[in-house]
């Protein structure tokens, strides 16, 4: 190698150097704090859960009877270990179950949950009755496209964070979140994001959203999946996605689901 190429070479290296340093630096200052909003706080208002039977066309994805649709998110060859009784399934951390996710994929679909926090829920803020409904499942963990599962009557918190955001992305139109203990409903129309041949966003994905029968996300273009720390973006091209719901953590679980339904669009 000639001198010239040679400190070109060494020019390069410590130029990616330099850049890897500060990129590294820049991730290191960037804190949750920074991607929550406080305002605007959606109105309340009283509304009731709907329950809706699932249509003749629909896969019944929980019929309360059993789990059989559903897989556990690290290792889909086990089946969902939550707590399944009286008609629902509950989080359950003690069993190690995780997040779970259906065993099929979907593209584009009508979904209906409903969802309850207990009665004697405790905490606040985001530790109150938290969990997620991810309406594409893109990797293990809280990979993903998040609608917030959250105790969102009388508990104060980040509006983009609240029950019904598109979580750090889209605070909900509306809070019609019924007391714990109170069943609540979630009514989705999900449309996929598309990808070009190179990878590249073609179409962002899209998500109407129907909380209480109450419009709160109506057809919303996502900036990509969810992204708890830093902004988010369209960083992985995928197809036909498995639906997830997450065991959070936090000590004011369990989170309790019925009448799930979904229909193919």
């Amino acid at each position: 190698m000639n001198l010239n190429k040679l400190l070109m070479t060494t020019a390069l290296t410590a130029s990616g150097l330099i850049l890897a340093n500060v990129q590294a630096s820049a991730q290191e200052k960037t804190k949750p704090e920074d991607t929550e909003v406080y305002s605007p706080v959606p109105k309340v208002v009283q509304a009731k859960a709907v329950t809706t039977p699932a249509p003749s066309d629909a896969i019944v994805l929980f019929d309360g009877k059993d789990l059989s649709q559903w897989v556990s998110v690290e290792n889909r060859d086990q089946p969902a270990k939550w707590t399944l009784g009286k008609g629902v399934f509950t989080v359950n951390k003690k069993t190690g179950g995780g997040n779970i996710e259906t065993k099929q994929s979907f593209l584009n679909y009508q979904l209906h949950i409903e969802w309850q926090v207990p009665a004697n829920v405790t905490g606040k803020g985001q530790g109150r009755g938290n969990s997620g409904l991810f309406l594409a499942s893109i990797g293990k963990g809280d990979a993903g496209y998040e609608l917030q599962i959250l105790d969102s009557y009388q508990n104060d918190t980040y509006t983009n964070g609240q029950a019904a955001s598109i979580y750090k992305q889209f605070v909900p139109l509306a809070n019609p979140t019924n007391k714990p203990g109170e069943w609540n409903s979630y009514d989705i129309v999900w449309t996929a994001p598309t990808f070009n041949a190179d990878n590249s966003v073609k179409t962002p994905a899209k998500v109407t959203v129907l909380f209480n029968g109450v419009l709160v996300q109506n057809n919303v273009e996502l900036k990509g999946p969810t992204q708890y720390i830093g902004e988010p973006a369209y960083r992985q091209a995928h197809g036909a996605s498995p639906i997830k719901l997450q065991s959070h953590g936090d000590p004011s679980e369990p989170v309790s689901f019925r009448n799930i339904w979904v229909r193919e669009l």
